[in-house]
């Protein structure tokens, strides 16, 4: 069939060319994920990666980061200094080069660089093209250069602009408003990545410094990976007492490991590639564990823990209670997964395999006592982990009715959508009751809770299990737990924690959030969990009707605009239970009123360290961090 119209015509003329950085700047989300906050930051994290990169080939030894008080960003290292001189091809001077052209670089012709992190090329030019404006300043030749650019393209030559003894690159840029909604940086996101690489890359010192506020921190270790271990399991009692430290290199391949066991349960692997931290794990972390496997029933054997007629120990058995950074360096990395952070080299995992399995059996080998204590440990997880299967049954649903049989009951909803179903989880019976009666029985759920949920911190999970409330819960979610968790099964998709604002709502809140974090982290993940906000005070003025003040800023507020001539009824909540069904639905549960904040998990390692501090072992750290954080409560119940 013939096409005469013309706007059916499908000629070369039709085909686009975007010049230089058009594409990254009309597709930014391709290059840098999304443009929320957390593709705000990774332009961040892709400068410093290309400052990792010079550390990584042995030329730079610190990094400082600035936030300035217009919210630019400025990253300098003691480098060698992007290369300023003629490009031959191209016929510009290499660091425009470096700064306009996607996949340019020092990282592909493998002399620059033995490994490189990052986006493989594209992210210095990426932040570039996505810049309101960039400035880098190289020091290089015993001079100073200088150039500025506007939304990725140049504005001013490359010129001298000195004499400078010292090596490196500056580079200083501003986030587009027309690409980034928001261009806050914040603090906490750059400050665990920035000690994460102080960590990963031993002795390299990196100072962060927010002209904003005037917050400043330092960070430099020498021990490496071995404090990144030790950060990890502070406020725990800890077999070997230092964590033991394996690092070899195998054609090429860089392997680095530290790990080390702590009386708790939870297993923590953290694993990396060219400091980039592969969260979906990869064939680096597969050969790390089935080494790890093969060692600890060999031992168990050999010692005669493990007789000839029982099976094997698990993997999952013998990693309860691991600590352990995983970190490797490897000249063509190729990642897969959905989103990238799963290493799929498959020379790797025996590499990791045998490098691993050498070094621990040797420290075992020297070490007999840690090794028994590691096997006994894993033996009454295996214990523990049937209890655990037993246990687990009695948290399937089988139907709807059998929840009723349970203590704490739930009030559920008419609704069957997960998608506009809220279950409400409340301190004590007596806020449950108003909560019941307040609530909008359509999409409004709820389950009274009685007392404190058991330290999932410090317990299995055949003793979690074995838990009035805890298996409640986990009937009431419908979603199952540990390995047969399954997000889909979700009966709620809002999960809303509400306590009283004082010292044992806050507990209850940290137990419960523990628990999520621990065997229900998809539901944060998802965006699930919310705490609610209840209001502080209830206000009366003279004749005008009651509000509700929910901060202590707004009391203060109120009482240095307060003429005094009319009267003043203050009424401060102590709990929920002090509200009527009426009161309760206004406040904190009417969706058209009330505040609840969702729980975010910015970063799990942070998460991880906090919650291992808070609900631990030992009470010399949690002492510490109260003592930091203290200035930071903003409810106060005294």
């Amino acid at each position: 069939m013939s096409r005469s119209n013309k706007n059916h015509d499908y000629n070369a003329e039709h085909i686009q060319v975007l010049e230089g950085l058009e594409a990254v700047r009309l597709r930014p989300s391709m290059y840098i994920g999304s443009t929320s906050s957390r593709g705000l930051h990774h332009l961040l994290f892709e400068v410093v990666d290309n400052s990792i990169d010079e550390v990584s080939a042995g030329y730079c030894k610190q990094i400082k980061v600035t936030i300035n008080t217009d919210n630019s960003a400025t990253v300098t290292d003691d480098g060698r200094g992007i290369p300023v001189e003629m490009h031959p091809q191209e016929n510009r001077p290499a660091v425009e080069v470096v700064l306009t052209t996607l996949h340019a670089g020092g990282k592909f012709g493998g002399d620059s660089y033995k490994v490189a992190g990052g986006l493989h090329g594209v992210g210095v030019s990426v932040v570039n093209g996505l810049a309101e404006w960039l400035e880098v300043e190289v020091f290089r030749n015993g001079k100073k250069y200088f150039q500025r650019y506007e939304k990725g393209n140049k504005v001013t030559p490359i010129k001298e602009a000195g004499e400078i003894k010292k090596t490196g690159t500056s580079i200083t840029f501003k986030p587009d408003h027309e690409i980034f909604g928001d261009i806050d940086f914040e603090n906490d996101i750059i400050i665990q990545r920035l000690r994460e690489l102080a960590f990963l890359n031993k002795g390299t010192k990196i100072v962060f410094k927010d002209l904003r506020t005037g917050q400043e921190e330092k960070f430099k270790y020498d021990g490496g990976i071995i404090q990144y271990v030790s950060y990890l399991n502070q406020g725990k009692e800890t077999v070997p007492n230092k964590p033991v430290y394996i690092q070899r290199s195998v054609s090429g391949l860089e392997v680095e490991l530290a790990l080390q066991y702590h009386a708790g349960y939870a297993e923590v692997i953290y694993s990396y590639a060219n400091n980039i931290h592969t969260h979906e794990g990869g064939t680096h972390e597969y050969g790390f564990k089935i080494s790890l496997t093969r060692l600890v029933n060999d031992f168990a054997r050999k010692l005669g823990l493990l007789k000839d007629n029982q099976g094997n120990l698990s993997g999952e058995d013998i990693r309860e209670g691991l600590v352990a950074v995983l970190s490797v360096k490897i000249m063509d990395p190729q990642f897969e997964g959905q989103t990238k952070t799963k290493l799929g080299n498959t020379e790797v995992r025996s590499i990791v395999d045998n490098v691993c399995y050498e070094g621990l059996e040797a420290f075992l080998e020297q070490n007999p006592a840690v090794a028994r204590r590691i096997i006994e440990k894993a033996i009454r997880a295996s214990r523990a982990r049937e209890a655990a299967r037993k246990a687990r049954e009695l948290t399937r649903r089988k139907n709807a009715l059998e929840i009723t049989n349970l203590p704490g009951k739930l009030a559920d909803c008419t609704s069957k959508d997960p998608g506009e179903s809220e279950l409400f989880l409340v301190e004590g019976d007596s806020a449950g009751g108003s909560a019941k009666q307040g609530r909008d029985r359509r999409f409004q759920a709820i389950l009274p809770l009685r007392g404190k949920i058991i330290n999932v911190e410090k317990a299995r999970l055949d003793k979690i299990l074995a838990n009035d409330e805890i298996r409640t819960l986990i009937t009431a979610l419908g979603t199952g737990i540990e390995d047969e968790f399954d997000i889909q099964k979700a009966r709620y998709q809002k999960i809303i924690i509400m306590t009283d604002a004082d010292v044992d709502g806050s507990h209850i809140r940290v137990l419960l959030l523990t628990f999520f974090y621990r065997f229900m982290h998809q539901l944060i993940d998802s965006g699930f969990v919310y705490i609610a906000q209840p209001p502080l005070y209830k206000v009366k003025r003279g004749k005008k009707k009651e509000e509700y003040l929910y901060r202590e800023e707004e009391l203060q507020k109120l009482l240095e605009g307060w003429d005094r001539e009319g009267g003043l009824q203050l009424q401060r909540y102590k709990g929920l239970g002090e509200m009527n069904p009426e009161q309760l639905w206004e406040t904190t549960m009417n969706p058209e009123t009330r505040i609840i904040k969702r729980v975010e998990l910015l970063d799990a390692i942070q998460a991880n360290n906090i919650f291992g501090v808070l609900m631990g072992d030992k009470v010399e750290p949690r002492r510490i961090f109260i003592e930091d954080h203290a200035r930071e409560v903003q409810n106060l119940d005294i």
